[in-house]
């Protein structure tokens, strides 16, 4: 098949993308990638990048053409302009780039914004073959639920947005089985809605992995590892006052592994707490030594804010924690919740809860090893299971070619 993807975040930017079009290229597919210049999370484009950029214009055997964007910077205005820039020039630009270019399909993820679709859908019209996207972030309802846009009138017209793009999908992909209702209420009762979690990430065996040296070692401590965005949604006040909480038990440490917007303000914060012993920031690594980073972990945090829509979320981190085989600590409501609770790979509170948060942690803690060992194991049958990537993968590809099949049947 070919297949033209539209990312707004792509490689050397660390998405699952990467890993979903390294394995269709290794079953054969021709695949072309139309992305921005890679400049998340930091808001800059990177240097690397900068500094080479024919290096960074194929991936695994995938072609990838790149248009100018708005750096993110820092602020709500940047954001937008980053947004719209890319939405823009993919459409207009991208177009031209591709012009001599045939395709049998069309597939876009959208971890956020919405609008990396506008460029899908031009060329949707433009090359008559059939468009799947993948929703990973409910829009309008995070904007409102993260403060990003308080308006409801201009929340009105994003959902109005919403409803242009999603009459315009072949096939929308649901990250959550959650997710599928309140997409219907854009999407109308006609269009095409699958169930579509992600999978894990791919990474280097654990038990081969070095233990990484940004940590200090040290086997009275009980480690808790949260990995990935800082940022609004994660809820980070009330992981803080949770640490707060657990402040004089010596021997419970949280290790921060990542970055983001809020990653300045959870600094401070651990400044004026007196926590500097207690919460360890240590900013953000490639994918591929995460290992050695969960090899300290005792247990792997997760978490989202207190609104209805994140408790329609399965944050990506669940599955690649799942992987791992370690348990995992939740502060989260609704369906990414109820899967670990099921699976008994871990311990749950409510999103919000930091008295909770830290009452499931000190519980954890003073668990019988073998216990969270079994805590573990439940969570990497699980991941082997349901979000088993090759059974995805393989799921992907089938309604890809059913779409295109239809297209050329109509």
């Amino acid at each position: 098949m070919r297949l033209l993807i539209v990312a707004q975040y792509f490689w050397p930017e660390n998405f699952r993308i990467n890993d979903l079009v390294t394995e269709l290229i290794h079953r054969g597919h021709e695949i072309t990638v139309l992305t921005g210049k890679p400049n998340y999370p930091d808001g800059i484009i990177f240097k690397e990048f900068l500094d080479n950029q024919e290096k960074f214009s194929t991936y695994h055997g995938a072609e990838v053409i790149r248009v100018p964007l708005f750096p993110r910077g820092k602020g709500g205005w940047r954001l937008i302009l980053n947004y719209f820039s890319f939405a823009l020039n993919a459409t207009l630009i991208g177009s031209w780039k591709l012009r001599k270019k045939n395709f049998d399909a069309i597939f876009s993820f959208e971890p956020s914004p919405i609008t990396v679709a506008l460029p899908a859908i031009a060329l949707r019209k433009q090359k008559k073959i059939p468009f799947t996207f993948w929703i990973l972030d409910l829009w309008p309802e995070t904007l409102e639920a993260i403060g990003v846009v308080r308006s409801k009138i201009l929340l009105k017209w994003i959902g109005k947005l919403v409803t242009f793009i999603y009459n315009r999908t072949d096939l929308i992909l649901a990250q959550s089985q959650s997710f599928i209702t309140q997409i219907r209420q854009y999407a109308g009762t006609k269009s095409h809605i699958e169930y579509y979690p992600s999978w894990s990430e791919t990474l280097p065996d654990l038990e081969d992995a070095p233990a990484a040296p940004e940590v200090i070692a040290d086997n009275n401590k009980f480690n808790i590892v949260f990995a990935g965005n800082i940022g609004e949604a994660q809820d980070f006040p009330a992981i803080l006052a949770a640490a707060e909480h657990l402040k004089h038990h010596d021997s419970i440490r949280w290790l921060i592994v990542g970055d983001g917007r809020q990653a300045e303000w959870v600094t401070s914060e651990i400044i004026k707490r007196g926590l500097e012993n207690k919460v360890v920031m240590l900013g953000r690594h490639p994918l591929e030594r995460m290992p050695s980073f969960f090899k300290h972990a005792d247990a792997l945090l997760v978490s989202l804010k207190d609104t209805p829509i994140f408790s329609m979320t399965i944050p990506g981190k669940v599955q690649t924690y799942l992987a791992t085989g370690i348990p995992i600590i939740a502060m989260l409501n609704g369906e990414g919740a109820n899967i670990i609770e099921k699976a008994q790979s871990g311990l749950t509170c409510p999103a919000g809860n930091s008295q909770q948060l830290a009452e499931i942690v000190l519980k954890l803690s003073l668990m019988p090893l073998d216990e969270r060992q079994r805590m573990g194991n439940n969570g990497k049958i699980l991941n082997e299971t349901t979000f088993n990537r090759e059974r995805l993968i393989s799921q992907l590809e089938e309604w890809l070619t059913n779409t295109t099949l239809n297209e050329k049947n109509a």
